[in-house]
C-alpha cells in the first residue's frame, strides 16, 4: 500500500490549531532555567526548540487521512477487503473503528487542529488514533531524513532532523493507558513501567478466573485509569457519545498550572515548574536512550 508523505503545504490555520494535548502544542522556543550549568540539558532543550508542535500533529494527521481515503478508494475499486490494511495502518484504533469511523474520527480531529475559538480535548479512543498517526507519520518522515530526501527536506517542522517519538509522547500525550496489554518499548519510559505494572496485576487476575473487563475494573481506583481507556483496551467500538470532541472555550487558561513554580519538596526543586520536571526528566531519558542505542551500534561494529 502506499505510503507517501502529506506534500508540503502551509495552512495559514496552523498557528491556531486547538487540540488540546498534556501540555501545549502551540508553545514556542521553549527554555529552562538550568540550562547554562547543564550542558546535557541544554542540548536537549536545543532539539526542542526545533520542533513545531503544530506542524508535527498536522501532518500526521492529514497523512493518515489522505492516505486512508486514497488506499480504500483503490481497495474498493479492486474489489478488496479493507481489514489487512486497517491493521497495518491502525494498529490500535482498527480493533474500535472501521474504516468509516476511522474517516469521520480524523476528520474531526483535522477540523478542531484548525479550530481557533475552542480547545478540543481527546478522549482515549482519540488519543489511540491519535497515537497510531503519528507513530506512522514520524517513522516514515525521519526515514526520509535518514535518506536525505527532496521530500524530507520540503518539510519544516523539525529543523531538518529526525523526531523522537517516543519523547514526544512522553511530552505531549497524558498516558498510554490505552496502550495497555500491547508492548511498547522503552523509549516510552515511564508509560511503558506502568503499563507493565498493571498488566502484571491483569495477568494475576485472570490466571485466578476474573475476565479481562472485571481485572481492569478493580484497578481502575487503584491506577486511575479511566473508563475509556479501558474501553479501548476491551475493544469496544466507540459510542456515539465518545465520538464526540469535548471543548472549552480559548479563554479557558487549560495549561496555566504547567508554568507555576512549586515550593521544594522531594519531587521538585524550588521555583521549578511542572514543565522544567518534564524537560529535566526528558532530558534525562534521552541520554539513556542515546547510550542504549550506542552501546547497540558499537556491539554491530565489534568483529
Amino acid at each position: 500500500m502506499r505510503n507517501q508523505a502529506v506534500p508540503h503545504q502551509e495552512s495559514s490555520n496552523l498557528c491556531d490549531t486547538m487540540l488540546a494535548f498534556a501540555k501545549d502544542i502551540t508553545q514556542s522556543q521553549p527554555n529552562h532555567r538550568d540550562e547554562a550549568k547543564n550542558p546535557e540539558l541544554k542540548n536537549y532543550m536545543n532539539y526542542q526548540r526545533k520542533l513545531n508542535h503544530v506542524r508535527i500533529v498536522y501532518y500526521s494527521l492529514k497523512h493518515a487521512k489522505n492516505e486512508l481515503q486514497e488506499n480504500l478508494q483503490q481497495l474498493r475499486k479492486n474489489g478488496e477487503n479493507a481489514e489487512p490494511y486497517l491493521e497495518q495502518a491502525f494498529p490500535l484504533s482498527h480493533h474500535f473503528a472501521d474504516d468509516k469511523t476511522l474517516t469521520l474520527m480524523l476528520k474531526k480531529l483535522v477540523g478542531g487542529h484548525n479550530e481557533d475559538k475552542q480547545w478540543y480535548r481527546l478522549n482515549s479512543y482519540y488519543y489511540a488514533l491519535a497515537y497510531d498517526c503519528m507513530n506512522r507519520f514520524i517513522k516514515h518522515y525521519n526515514q526520509m531524513v535518514r535518506d536525505s530526501t527532496e521530500e524530507a527536506r520540503q518539510f519544516t517542522f523539525a529543523g531538518g532532523g529526525e523526531i523522537d517519538f517516543g519523547d514526544w509522547v512522553y511530552l505531549y500525550f497524558p498516558h498510554l493507558d490505552f496502550h495497555i496489554g500491547t508492548p511498547l518499548d522503552q523509549t516510552q519510559y515511564p508509560f511503558a513501567k506502568r503499563n507493565k505494572t498493571i498488566e502484571e496485576e491483569i495477568d494475576k487476575k485472570t490466571h485466578n478466573g476474573e475476565t479481562l473487563e472485571k481485572a481492569l475494573k478493580s484497578l481502575k481506583e487503584e491506577y486511575e485509569i479511566d473508563d475509556v481507556a479501558i474501553k479501548v483496551v476491551l475493544h469496544k467500538k466507540i459510542s456515539h457519545d465518545d465520538l464526540e470532541l469535548f471543548h472549552t472555550s480559548i479563554k479557558n487558561p487549560i495549561y496555566e498550572v504547567l508554568t507555576h513554580q512549586q515550593a521544594g519538596s522531594w519531587e521538585a526543586l524550588d521555583g521549578e515548574t511542572p514543565m522544567d520536571q518534564a524537560y529535566n526528566f526528558g532530558s534525562q531519558m534521552k541520554i539513556w536512550t542515546w547510550g542504549k542505542k550506542k552501546k547497540k551500534i558499537k556491539a554491530e561494529k565489534s568483529p
